[in-house]
């Protein structure tokens, strides 16, 4: 049985279920624990990361930065009204690290570009919690 919309000015609001909900903070969870385990390493002087960011070019200052806002980023994914905030700027930060990866390493990009796309899917789904937190920033 099928149901017809008298009128086109109707709409169905949509509500995620239990199970996606679940899904989304499972995501928000690995991303958070990948993304902070990364950015303890470059804070700790893991020799792999200083020999890395040696590479790149940039000095060791730009490791710092970055494993500062990875541990950031990592804590605000688990913060319920930040989490939209954070996977938005950790999508900008996986996205330079994708594009250093490819073109200043020359090695592969696919697991920066795996983690953007976590990334991404955690911001959709937080869009409207992140609306709210930004509308809230601005009228103060």
């Amino acid at each position: 049985m099928s149901t017809i919309l008298k009128n086109s000015s109707e709409t169905v609001a949509h509500t995620p279920g239990r199970a996606s909900s679940i899904g989304i903070w499972i995501l928000h969870v690995v991303l958070a624990a990948i993304i902070a385990g990364g950015g303890i390493s470059k804070l700790a002087g893991d020799p792999v990361m200083v020999d890395m960011f040696a590479d790149i070019g940039a000095g060791q200052w730009l490791r710092y930065l970055v494993g500062a806002l990875e541990v950031a980023g990592g804590v605000g994914l688990l913060i319920p009204a930040l989490a939209g905030l954070a996977s938005l700027g950790l999508a900008a930060l996986l996205t330079g690290a994708v594009i250093t990866d490819q073109f200043v390493l020359e090695q592969s990009p696919w697991l920066p570009l795996a983690l953007l796309v976590v990334a991404a899917v955690i911001a959709r789904a937080r869009w409207s919690r992140t609306e709210a937190v930004v509308g809230t920033l601005l009228r103060r």
